[in-house]
C-alpha cells in the first residue's frame, strides 16, 4: 500500500507540473474546471472554473473534428465572474451546441492569454443509445485519499471507455475547505476534463450546519438552477437519449420542501421519455448507518409515495458508503412474480426484468476510502427488499456503469481492489421495456413563496409522523 501511495504521489506531481505549465504560474492558474449537463444533453453545457486572481471569463470551443492543436477559429463565449470564499468563480452557460458532436474547449482569460489545458466532451446524438458512469461519496480530507479515490474513476473509464458522462452522487469532500476542493479537482481532472459531469449535492458539499458554507454547490458547478436552489444545493433535470433524469437536492429535506416536490411532479409528468431516473444523495433504501435517522424517516414518508406515483424506473443514491440494490419495490414492498427473459446483449447472456412494476433503488457504495458496515438493525423493510447488500470495507472503491439501448437498460457494479487495482464485477441488473413513457402534463405551483404555507404544514405533519415512526423503530430494535 505504501508503494502504491508513492506512485500516486509521483503521478500527482507530474500532473500538477503539467497543469501549472499549461496555465501559467501557480498564483495565476486556471483550476477546478467542470463541464456539467445544462438543460439538454444534446445542446447545452455549463462550464465553471476558478482563478486566484480576478479576470475575464472566456470559453473557446470548437468541434474536435476541426481541432488540430490550435483554437484558431474556435467560437468564443463570455460569462460572469464572482468572488467566492477568497477566490474567483467563473461560469459560462452554452445552449447552442450541435447534437452528436465531440467538442474540444479551453477556459480562461483571452486578454491575459491565460488558458487551461484542452478539455473535451461529447453531446447526445439522441439515438436512444448511450452509457454513463456513477460514483458516490469520495468524501476525502487529504490529497492522498483523493488520489486513491481517483483510481476508482480511472478504472471506471477504462472499463467503459464509451461512457458519455459521469454522475457523482454527492459528498465530493469532507469538510468543504478550499484545499479539499482543489485536491478533488486536481486528482479527478483526467476524467472531469474529458467527460460531461452530472453533480449531485451532498450534505458535506456545502451545508449551513458545516461552518456556514452556503451556496457552495452553485459556485462549484454551472447548473440550470433557475429558482431551484437553496442555501445548501441545487435541483435540476435534463434529457439524454430516451431517458429523463431528475437530480434532487436532499439537503432540502427537513422534510422536502413543497416547492421541490411540486417541481419533481411537474418535471416527471411533463416527460414522455422511455426511462425515468432519479439521482439523489441521501438514500431511501439503505442498509447503512443513516437509514434509521429521523431525517431519513421523514424523507421516506415524503418521497416514496411520490416515486411510486411517478413511475420511476431507477433511483441512484449515496450517503451510506455501502453497497445495496433492492428488488423491484412498490408501496414500500418487494414486487413479486417479476417476469424475466434472457437474451444476448452486447455479446453477453443477460437476464432482463420485463416491464416490471415499481422501482429499483441502488447505492453503489463509495469510490473513496471511508466505508461503512451493513446495519443489521436497519428499519423494516430494508433487509426484506434488499436483493444485494454488502460492505466494501477493506475491499476497494466501487463504481457502476449503466448502458441504455432503446428499451433495454443494463446496470453493472464493480469493485477496484485497494492494493492491486484489479476490477471485479460484483452485481448486475437489467430491465426491458416495451414502449415509451407517458406524459400527463401536471403544472403545480413550484415557486418558493407560493408553497410556504404547505411547507410549514408538511414540516409539522412530518415531525409528528417521524416521532411515531421513531418510537416504533426503537421498539423494533429493542426486540431483536
Amino acid at each position: 500500500m505504501k508503494k502504491i501511495s508513492k506512485i500516486i504521489a509521483l503521478m500527482l506531481a507530474v500532473i500538477m507540473a503539467v497543469g501549472i505549465t499549461a496555465s501559467g504560474a501557480e498564483s495565476d492558474r486556471v483550476k477546478r474546471i467542470s463541464c456539467s449537463m445544462y438543460e439538454s444533453g444534446a445542446t447545452g453545457r455549463g462550464f465553471c472554473w476558478y482563478t486566484p486572481e480576478n479576470g475575464n471569463t472566456d470559453l473557446q470551443l470548437t468541434p474536435t473534428a476541426n481541432y488540430n492543436g490550435s483554437f484558431d477559429g474556435a467560437k468564443t463565449y463570455t460569462g460572469s465572474v464572482t468572488k467566492y470564499r477568497g477566490q474567483y468563480c467563473h461560469q459560462v452557460a452554452v445552449t447552442d451546441l450541435a447534437p452528436g458532436t465531440a467538442y474540444t474547449y479551453r477556459v480562461g482569460d483571452a486578454a491575459k492569454n491565460l488558458w487551461s489545458e484542452a478539455c473535451s466532451f461529447v453531446t447526445d446524438d439522441m439515438d436512444g443509445s448511450f452509457s454513463f458512469i456513477t460514483i458516490a461519496d469520495v468524501q476525502a480530507s487529504s490529497d492522498e485519499n483523493f488520489a486513491h479515490a481517483a483510481l476508482t474513476l480511472k478504472a471506471a473509464v477504462d472499463t467503459l471507455p464509451e461512457a458519455e458522462f459521469t454522475v457523482n452522487l454527492g459528498d465530493y469532500v469532507n469538510d468543504n475547505t478550499n484545499d479539499e476542493w482543489d485536491w478533488y479537482f486536481d486528482n479527478f481532472a483526467f476524467g472531469n476534463n474529458r467527460l460531461t459531469h452530472v453533480p449531485v449535492a451532498g450534505n458535506h458539499d456545502g451545508n449551513i450546519t458545516n461552518k456556514l458554507n452556503t451556496f457552495n454547490f452553485r459556485n462549484t458547478f454551472c447548473l440550470d438552477r433557475s429558482d431551484n436552489e437553496s442555501l445548501e444545493g441545487v435541483y435540476y433535470s435534463f434529457d439524454y437519449g430516451n431517458a429523463h433524469f431528475a437530480v434532487l437536492n436532499t439537503n432540502d429535506m427537513y422534510p422536502m420542501s413543497q416547492a421541490q416536490k411540486n417541481w419533481l411532479v411537474n418535471d416527471m409528468t411533463n416527460s414522455d421519455a422511455t426511462w425515468k431516473i432519479i439521482l439523489m444523495h441521501r438514500s431511501l433504501y439503505s442498509a447503512g448507518k443513516n437509514i434509521n435517522k429521523p431525517d431519513t424517516i421523514v424523507m421516506r414518508d415524503v418521497l416514496l409515495p411520490l416515486i411510486d406515483k411517478l413511475d420511476i424506473d431507477l433511483v441512484l443514491s449515496g450517503h451510506d458508503h455501502m453497497y445495496m440494490r433492492t428488488a423491484q419495490v412498490y408501496g414500500d414492498k418487494r414486487v413479486e412474480n417479476v417476469t424475466t427473459v434472457t437474451e444476448t446483449f452486447r455479446g453477453e447472456q443477460t437476464t432482463f426484468a420485463v416491464d416490471p412494476e415499481g422501482t429499483v433503488y441502488i447505492i453503489p457504495s463509495t469510490a473513496g476510502t471511508k466505508r461503512y458496515t451493513v446495519n443489521e438493525n436497519a428499519i423494516d423493510p430494508i433487509h426484506d427488499v434488499a436483493e444485494v447488500e454488502f460492505s466494501t470495507r477493506d475491499r476497494g472503491g466501487c463504481f457502476a456503469t449503466t448502458v441504455i439501448e432503446d428499451g433495454k437498460l443494463v446496470y453493472k457494479a464493480y469493485l477496484v481492489d485497494d492494493d492491486t487495482q484489479e476490477v471485479t464485477l460484483v452485481d448486475e441488473y437489467a430491465i426491458m421495456k416495451g414502449g415509451a413513457g407517458q406524459s400527463s402534463g401536471t403544472n403545480l405551483d413550484q415557486s418558493f413563496f407560493a408553497s410556504v404555507y404547505s411547507s410549514v404544514f408538511n414540516f409539522v405533519t412530518a415531525i409528528v409522523k417521524m416521532l411515531v415512526s421513531y418510537v416504533k423503530l426503537l421498539a423494533q430494535v429493542a426486540t431483536k
